[in-house]
C-alpha cells in the first residue's frame, strides 16, 4: 500500500508544485479562501469533465443547469436555510479563540458524554489555553450581501454622527430608514447549489421534455461562512460542488436511492480511488438534514480520519413543496397516463470538487526507492493528470531546441502539454511525476538522425521509440481513456 500523505506533506506539495495556493497570500491570506493554480485548475477541471461525462454525457436521463449564484432571497427562507442553517459557537473568554461547539463535544468530550450519559455535551473549557467557554449560541452559516445602490457604512455614519449631535429622533428615523432598506436589499450567496435547480423545476421539466424519472445536474461555487475553515482545502468558506437533483416518483424513491449510491461509489473506483481508502457510512437519524429521510456518505480516509467526499440524500418532495407553498407556482409534473399532478421526491448525490481534488491526489501519491533514490509519484488516471504529455529535450543544444518546439507544436492541439528543459532530464523526470504526468516525450540526438522520439510510462518507467510522424496516433492510443 502506497504512503498516507500528511496533511502538511500534501499541503507543501500543492503549494511546490502549483496545485494550491493560499488566497491573497501576499497580503497574509484569509481563513477559508484557496487560489488553484496552473495545476491545480487543470485537475480541477479534469475531475468535473470527468463527473460530467459519467453523470450527463453517459447517462439518457439527466441534463445540465447553470443557476445564478445570488438568488431571491425569499429561496433561502422556503428552503429552510434563513431559519436553520447553522452550528453551534462558542468563544473562550480568555484567547479570543472561536470554536464549532459540536466539533469541541467530539473531539474533547466531557466526562458525562464520553461513558455514554449525555448524547452531546458541550465543553466548558478552551482546548487552546484552558480559559472559560461562553455559552453556545448559533450562527447562520450563509454570506449576506446587498443588491443594489446601496451605502451601508455611509448612512451609519450619518445615524452616528446625528447620536453625538444628541438629534435622537433623526437618527432614530433614520436607523429604522436603513433598516427597512437594508431588509428590501438584503441577499445571500448560495450555501449550496440544490435549490437553483428546484427553482428552475418547470423551466427545465418544460424545455427539455423529460419524462420521470430524470435528473438535473449542477456544478458551481457556493459559500458558507464556516465558524471554524480548516483541515486545508477540505472545509472552505467558498468552494465548488457536483450536485445532481433526481427526481423520481414517491415510491420508488428508496431504489433509486440504492442506485445512486452504487453509482456514485463505483465512479470513484473508476478514476482510480482504492477500495480500502473508500466506504460507504448510512447516517444515523439524528446526524440527518431537515429536508432528509435518509442518506448515505461516501467517506475517505483522509489524514484526519474517514470524513465525507459526497453526500447522497433522499430529499423527498420537502423542496418542491417548499417552493411551491412560498412562490405560489405548483412545482408538480403531469402524468399523461394518469391525468395526475405528481411532486416528485429527490435523490440528491452532492460531491465537493475540493474534496475530490484533495482524495484523488492522496490516493494517487506513491513512494518508492528507485537506483538508490526516493522517487515520488502521483499515480493519478490519465483523465485526471493535468498534463498528459510532457516534451523534454536532452538539454538545450541548438540543434535539439528547434526539434523539440516542432514536437511540442505538433501535440498541442491534441494534449494538454508542458515544455520543460530546466536542469538535468532525471530531474525533469523526476518532477513530471510528481505532478501525474503519464507520458514524457524525450528529443535526444537520435532524433537529428531518424526522426524518432522516445516516449516513457510514468509508472512502469518503460521507454518506447517512436517515429515523429506516428507520434500523435502513439499517444492516442495510450491516453485513449482520456479523450
Amino acid at each position: 500500500m502506497a504512503p498516507k500523505l500528511t496533511m502538511d506533506k500534501f499541503a507543501s506539495l500543492c503549494k511546490r508544485r502549483g496545485f494550491v495556493f493560499q488566497g491573497s497570500e501576499i497580503y497574509g491570506g484569509i481563513g477559508g479562501f484557496w487560489d488553484y493554480g496552473p495545476l491545480g485548475v487543470e485537475l480541477k477541471n479534469n475531475i468535473k469533465r470527468a463527473w460530467w461525462k459519467a453523470v450527463v454525457q453517459e447517462r439518457p436521463d439527466v441534463v445540465g443547469l447553470d443557476a445564478a449564484i445570488v438568488m431571491n432571497p425569499r429561496v433561502w427562507v422556503a428552503s429552510g436555510h434563513v431559519e436553520t442553517f447553522a452550528d453551534p459557537m462558542v468563544d473562550c473568554k480568555s484567547c479570543k479563540r472561536r470554536f464549532r461547539a459540536d466539533e469541541l463535544a467530539r473531539e474533547h468530550p466531557e466526562p458525562e458524554a464520553a461513558h455514554g450519559h449525555a448524547p452531546l455535551a458541550y465543553p466548558t473549557r478552551c482546548p487552546e489555553c484552558g480559559g472559560e467557554l461562553t455559552t453556545p449560541r448559533m450562527f447562520n452559516l450563509m454570506f449576506r450581501t446587498y443588491v443594489g445602490p446601496i451605502d451601508v457604512e455611509a448612512e451609519f455614519t450619518r445615524a452616528i454622527a446625528e447620536l453625538q449631535g444628541e438629534d435622537w429622533e433623526r437618527a432614530s428615523a433614520r436607523i429604522r430608514d436603513l433598516k427597512d432598506e437594508l431588509d428590501r436589499a438584503t441577499a445571500y450567496l448560495r450555501p449550496e447549489t440544490a435549490q437553483g435547480i428546484f427553482v428552475n423545476f418547470d423551466n427545465v421539466l418544460t424545455t427539455s421534455r423529460k419524462k420521470l424519472p430524470f435528473g438535473i445536474a449542477q456544478i458551481g461555487k457556493a459559500f458558507r461562512n464556516e465558524v471554524t475553515p480548516g483541515n486545508f482545502i477540505f472545509r472552505d468558506r467558498e468552494f465548488e460542488q457536483m450536485e445532481i437533483e433526481f427526481f423520481c416518483r414517491p415510491g420508488t424513491d428508496e431504489e433509486w436511492h440504492k442506485h445512486w449510491v452504487e453509482e456514485r461509489y463505483k465512479w470513484y473506483r473508476r478514476y482510480g480511488i482504492r477500495e480500502e481508502n473508500l466506504r460507504v457510512r448510512r447516517l444515523d437519524p439524528d446526524e440527518l438534514a431537515h429536508y432528509a429521510k435518509d442518506t448515505y456518505e461516501i467517506e475517505y480516509l483522509f489524514p484526519m480520519g474517514w470524513s465525507e467526499l459526497e453526500g447522497i440524500a433522499n430529499r423527498t418532495d420537502f423542496d418542491l413543496k417548499r417552493h411551491s407553498e412560498f412562490s405560489g407556482r405548483q412545482l408538480t409534473y403531469f402524468d399523461d397516463e394518469t391525468g395526475e399532478h405528481i411532486v416528485p421526491y429527490v435523490i440528491e448525490p452532492s460531491a465537493g470538487v475540493d474534496r475530490c481534488l484533495m482524495a484523488f491526489m492522496m490516493d494517487a501519491y506513491d513512494e518508492e526507492e528507485v537506483r538508490g533514490e526516493t522517487r515520488a509519484v502521483l499515480r493519478l488516471h490519465p483523465a485526471l493528470a493535468p498534463i498528459k504529455v510532457a516534451v523534454l529535450p536532452l538539454s538545450r543544444h541548438e540543434d535539439l531546441v528547434p526539434v523539440a518546439r516542432r514536437v511540442w507544436d505538433l501535440l498541442r492541439p491534441h494534449f494538454m502539454t508542458q515544455y520543460d528543459d530546466a536542469q538535468s532530464i532525471g530531474r525533469r523526470y523526476r518532477r513530471q511525476d510528481e505532478i501525474g504526468t503519464p507520458y514524457c516525450v524525450t528529443i535526444d540526438f537520435d532524433t537529428l538522425q531518424d526522426e524518432a522520439v522516445t516516449i516513457r510510462d510514468r509508472d512502469s518507467m518503460a521507454q518506447v521509440r517512436v517515429p515523429i510522424a506516428n507520434l500523435v496516433d502513439a499517444l492516442k492510443e495510450r491516453l485513449a481513456d482520456c479523450l
